[in-house]
C-alpha cells in the first residue's frame, strides 16, 4: 500500500483507544491543544483516562488475583 506523505493512519481498537500515527496535535472540546511527537499515539475513546485525551489503559477491566481459595 502506498501512502501519501501527509496522510495519517488511524486505527480504532475495539473496546480500546484510537491509535493515530504521530506526531499529532489534538484539540479537545474545550479548545485546549495537546501535542505528541510519539510514533503512535493512543487517543482515549472511553473518557476514563486520567491523561485524557491520551489513553492510560483505564478502559481495561481490572482483574484481581484471589489466592484465598
Amino acid at each position: 500500500m502506498v501512502t501519501e506523505p501527509n496522510r495519517r493512519r488511524v486505527t480504532v481498537v475495539p473496546n480500546g483507544p484510537v491509535l493515530v500515527e504521530g506526531p499529532v496535535e489534538l484539540v479537545t472540546e474545550d479548545g485546549v491543544t495537546h501535542t505528541s511527537d510519539r510514533f503512535v499515539v493512543a487517543v482515549c475513546a472511553c473518557r476514563r483516562s486520567k491523561r485524557y485525551p491520551f489513553c492510560d489503559t483505564s478502559h481495561r477491566k481490572r482483574v484481581r488475583d484471589d489466592d484465598s481459595k
